[in-house]
């Protein structure tokens, strides 16, 4: 049997890269070890959150399914960061971990071209440093033209709790024993990270009247730009806010050395932006108490998550900590907390298109290129898919910008800057997030994924709709002057706003920073949608500091339009500082802007590179 595409692991990376690649109309293989654990969710039960709920948005521009399985999926939805600025708002729902799995698993049979398998890949058939298939534990072979892996936690994973170290994925799971052994014979560097989960607690064993209630936004809101909300808001589910005490800090002080980080039973280096409790405790010690978040982790069982209490300590440790904590003193532990190790690559010995530089036509995606977090999986298995079907059909790969998505973001830090810890997405990774906003994903991202195939001539549709209710709505508040009645004038005053000297637009009266909306609608009709002023409102009132922004990416963009030719000898290009010779040797930048973007390539180096490109290929002018 032959596959055009074959995608090993069933996780949110591999979800997307194999819907993708079906869609584009490559014959798909999806493999996985465990039909039930399609894009599972070993850790926290949401999908979204502060940059990543912008990543959701950002895949479903593209065709991704992430936001519209999870607009299927959850039981709380919650704007982050509501009263900060647009350029730091993000959207988390809290998805139902019973549902989730079931209907991406039904969209993924229902995706013509995919067929889904059962099974462990432990080796692959390279010829001529090209991939040609697939070799299963049990040596059946199956060829393919492009491959796609996306195995999450699982090469040569184990489980750890203090000083017990189990061989294992998530939930106990069997892992892969020999292709990361493989990877690393085939010429790829290996590295060992950690990540960890909290405790899963007993519902009815909880006080939530010692609890602080949660609730979900009193708005509805979708990940999906196609789909209607599918909930009510008064049906959302409550979450609860508690918090670490000095008992709590005590016992885990006390017990410091059975961590299984401290203890010094693990190998692999953990996520700096999600620490275990015990990290906490240790390198913030100024601090009282740590929050932490009480979350349903399905409809279905009675079992809640701990956010924020992630641990590595024995079984016995973890019930003291757990009943230190208000509401929680009587609490049944269903789950006890654990780290796992695992393999992955280094991520420099990727391209941008997400196919390595080690074997042709082989791709990789989610957490086996260093990252964490299940929107940034699925948001590379996204592109890989689109990718590994271009490369099939000699197209140029298909590269988002920094200044066009998170996902751009993500994957030029992982292929020019490296990690050496499970990467997670921040907003301060984008020096442009003011434009990579929630509201915007489609007027970024919906023109690609109609010139790529990606989308549906119905959700194109809908985007031109959009994009014409905007251009409306401009018009409407460009032409309409606010007539200044006795009405007007009392309104302004109540709200003790600065009344308009004459007749002005709209548009200049939202220009003010205490103008809204809400507060226009009071005073005169704007048929529109909210969706469509929330757009309009953000462009106007931010509009300076969008132009600036868009210097700041017209010189960017500059930059990135310099190709550097493949064939370059680093050794060859005199007065490099060693040290910028041997990153830009390494990883091989495709534009001057890459190239400006290494850690330890300094703008001298730049400079002597521009030169040498000049004189030597006529480039750069």
């Amino acid at each position: 049997m032959k596959y055009e595409v074959i995608v090993v692991g069933g996780g949110h990376a591999g979800c997307e890269a194999a819907h993708m690649a079906a869609f584009l109309g490559k014959k798909t293989l999806l493999i996985t070890m465990n039909k039930k654990n399609i894009a599972d969710m070993p850790c926290n039960p949401s999908i979204g959150g502060t940059a990543k709920g912008v990543i959701v948005r950002d895949i479903d521009a593209l065709g991704g399914l992430m936001g519209k399985v999870a607009d299927e999926s959850h039981f709380q939805m919650k704007m982050l960061n509501s009263k900060k600025g647009p350029a730091v708002q993000s959207l988390r729902c809290q998805a139902d971990k019973t549902t989730y799995p079931k209907n991406m698993l039904k969209r993924l049979e229902n995706t013509e071209n995919l067929t889904i398998q059962e099974d462990l890949v432990e080796d692959l058939i390279v010829e001529n440093n090209k991939i040609k298939g697939i070799v299963l534990a049990n040596n059946e072979k199956i060829e393919c033209d492009a491959l796609i892996l996306t195995t999450g936690t699982y090469l040569k994973s184990n489980i750890l709790r203090g000083a017990v170290s189990t061989e294992g994925g998530p939930h106990g799971e069997g892992r892969s024993n020999h292709l990361s052994d493989n990877l690393k014979r085939l010429g790829f560097t290996i590295q060992r990270l950690k990540t960890g989960t909290p405790p899963r607690i007993k519902a009815d064993s909880i006080d939530f009247s010692k609890c602080s209630i949660e609730k979900g936004d009193n708005k509805y809101y979708t990940f999906s730009h196609d789909d209607k909300p599918k909930y009510k808001i008064e049906d959302q589910q409550n979450c609860y806010l508690i918090y670490t005490n000095q008992e709590t800090h005590q016992i885990i002080l006390d017990n410091l050395d059975k961590s299984s980080m401290y203890g010094g039973y693990v190998t692999g280096v953990g996520p700096r932006y999600c620490p275990s409790i015990e990290d906490k405790i240790v390198r913030f010690k100024d601090k009282e108490r740590h929050q932490l978040f009480l979350e349903p982790e399905s409809m279905y069982y009675d079992e809640w998550y701990i956010q924020g209490f992630s641990t590595s300590m024995p079984e016995d440790v973890q019930e003291k900590m757990v009943h230190s904590l208000k509401g929680l003193e009587n609490a049944i532990i269903t789950k006890y907390a654990y780290a796992i190790e695992y393999d992955a690559i280094d991520p420099l010995q990727l391209k941008p298109s997400l196919e390595t530089k080690v074997i042709e036509n082989l791709f990789t995606a989610g957490q086996i290129n260093g990252t964490s977090g299940y929107e940034e999986a699925a948001g590379q298995g996204l592109i890989a898919g689109i990718n590994a079907a271009r490369k099939l059909e000699n197209k140029s790969p298909f590269i988002l910008k920094r200044n066009e998505s998170y996902i751009g973001v993500l994957i030029d830090d992982l292929v020019t800057k490296g990690t050496k810890e499970p990467y997670r997405m921040l907003t301060s990774r984008a020096e442009y997030r003011l434009l990579l906003r929630h509201d915007n994903a489609d007027l970024r991202l919906r023109g690609y994924a109609h010139e790529l195939g990606t989308i549906t001539d119905e959700m194109y549709q809908n985007y031109l709709n959009r994009v014409q209710k905007i251009e409306e709505l401009n018009d409407f508040l460009d032409t309409t002057k606010l007539e200044l009645t006795e009405d007007v004038k009392a309104k302004f005053q109540e709200q003790n706003f600065n009344l308009p000297l004459n007749k002005m637009s709209l548009k200049e009266l939202l220009k003010r920073p205490e103008i809204t909306f809400e507060f226009l609608d009071t005073l005169l009709n704007i048929p529109f949608e909210e969706d469509i002023k929330e757009v309009v409102s953000i462009a106007i009132k931010y509009d300076g500091y969008i132009k600036k922004t868009e210097k700041e990416i017209e010189k960017m963009l500059k930059l990135e339009e310099k190709q550097i030719p493949k064939d370059i000898d680093y050794s060859k290009v005199n007065n490099l500082a060693s040290e910028a010779r041997v990153k830009l040797e390494k990883i091989r930048p495709i534009s001057i802007g890459q190239a400006a973007r290494i850690s330890g390539v300094n703008p001298a180096d730049i400079s002597i590179l521009a030169i040498y490109l000049k004189k030597e290929y006529g480039k750069n002018d």
